[in-house]
């Protein structure tokens, strides 16, 4: 059993353990307070344990000697998450709360004097105990490299980009979203509801939104695997066509259309937003967990495109992650702390590359300028904190699946990825919005009815209509 050190006696466990633990107790209280006033636990590489008085949340687990170096010199978030990609440290029990962990550093760095203090104790620890530094973990990504030479969000670039994320595996994506792999914010009336129930909400709700009718034509910007295609033509009776620049996810939905019967109504085709002059008009036009891929330098052509797709009197949803600008702190220095720690570069590395947030502010009048009016915008932040919670946990109980499937590096993460985004959805850094858009006729019609009654439970007056599976 490792052995409990009490939070007054610092260097208690030397005598009996590795000499090394010392520096490293030392390092840690400095950044994160005395054993005593911290919620989590910390266990060392020879078994020492520091607990508080009352139960952690979760235990940081620092590997080896030299894993605090690696880990906080220079201080970063990036070298914080590779620490846990290379196996330096682990997070035992809930990687949610453990996700504070990179706030609470940047903080004790950020404290008068820290910064030399701890810079100057880790320089005494290991330089490097285990061949393992792993430099595989610190090279570019194979999407770096394969866009290396194309211009940020070119075609090319993108093209690339989508696929690193995407074509993961098929297989590894199955074992945690609900049934019809919908990878976006579910809808939860209660918040009880089970992940597919919720995703099924979800796809209601924005049919509903969009007053979908019987022989209408829809376009999916960004369809996924096809589920909101399925829903619409089944449960709507729309003739629907899909845009992925994914091959395995295109490969699945077309597979799952021809299983359904619906290939003379459904149709995939790997394209890229900018391509749809060759398309048809469509009456109503929506795109989920997409529009963050395309970069806010090219916004107003995404809005142009949506725009050009449709019909006059057709309806466009945008459903996607926008960043709250008020919850950036501004000023002087924490322009240099956010340059220092570098908040979303392991996203931006290993998750999204090329990804970038708007303000909604920002989106709403690049959607006007294109010519688009704003008619309805619902935030679901808090849904996707409750979604993401779901996709944790049921990847959490799949794990010896995910790992053979893709490697425990790419499980841990996508499971830090996922917990860590439950806290920047919680505090507001980030939040979901639903903005339906109008393209209004020459007359300035937009079809839409006077009220939101029919958005819950089909109230009079209902314009969309819903057939029989």
């Amino acid at each position: 059993m490792p052995q409990s050190v009490p939070a007054h006696r610092p260097d208690a466990s030397t005598a009996q353990g590795d000499i090394r633990v010392g520096p490293a107790r030392a390092i840690i209280a400095r950044l994160f307070g005395e054993p005593a006033s911290r919620e989590f636990a910390v266990r060392y590489w020879d078994g020492t344990e520091e607990r508080g008085p009352s139960a952690p949340t979760f235990t940081l687990v620092v590997r080896r000697p030299g894993a605090l170096r690696r880990m906080l010199l220079p201080p970063s978030e990036l070298a914080l998450v590779e620490a846990y990609l290379r196996d330096d440290m682990d997070i035992e029990g809930s990687l949610e709360a453990a996700s504070t962990l990179g706030d609470l550093l940047a903080s004790g760095i950020r404290a008068c004097g820290a910064a030399a203090t701890v810079l100057s104790a880790l320089r005494t620890l290991p330089r490097d105990d285990v061949a393992a530094a792993d430099s595989s973990v610190t090279r570019a990504p194979r999407w770096h490299l394969s866009a290396r030479g194309a211009s940020r969000h070119s075609r090319d670039a993108d093209a690339v980009a989508v696929r690193f994320h995407y074509d993961v595996s098929n297989d590894f994506y199955r074992l945690w979203l609900d049934e019809r792999m919908q990878y976006s914010c579910a809808y939860f009336r209660t918040g009880r509801e089970s992940l597919d129930d919720a995703q099924e909400a979800k796809l209601e709700h924005i049919c509903r939104k969009l007053r979908l009718r019987p022989g209408q034509r829809l376009l999916d910007i960004g369809c996924g695997w096809g589920g909101l295609l399925l829903y619409a033509s089944q449960h709507y009776g729309v003739t629907s066509v899909g845009i992925t620049l994914s091959e395995a996810q295109a490969r699945v939905a077309r597979e799952r259309i021809a299983a359904a019967g619906l290939a003379d109504r459904c149709r995939v085709d790997v394209r890229d937003y900018r391509d749809l002059s060759g398309l048809d008009r469509f009456d109503k036009v929506v795109s989920v967990g997409m529009r963050e891929h395309v970069g806010r330098r090219n916004m107003p052509s995404y809005f142009r495109a949506a725009h050009h797709a449709l019909v006059p009197g057709g309806l466009f949803l945008d459903h996607g992650i926008v960043r709250w600008g008020a919850a950036e702190v501004r000023g002087l220095v924490a322009h240099v702390v956010r340059r220092f720690w570098r908040r979303d570069a392991f996203v931006r590395k290993y998750v999204f590359p090329g990804g970038e947030l708007m303000t909604l502010a920002g989106l709403v009048g690049d959607a006007e300028v294109a010519g688009f009016e704003t008619r309805d915008v619902e935030n679901l932040r808090e849904h996707y904190v409750l979604t993401l919670r779901h996709w944790v946990r049921r990847l959490e109980m799949r794990h010896a699946e995910a790992a053979a499937i893709v490697g425990e590096r790419t499980y841990r993460v996508w499971r830090l990825y996922m917990a860590a985004t439950v806290l920047a959805f919680r505090g507001g850094r980030m939040t979901l919005c639903q903005t339906l858009y109008a393209k209004p006729t020459a007359a300035g019609a937009s079809h839409l009815p006077l009220t939101r009654a029919d958005l819950h439970g089909g109230g009079a007056g209902f314009p969309g209509t819903r057939v029989h599976a």
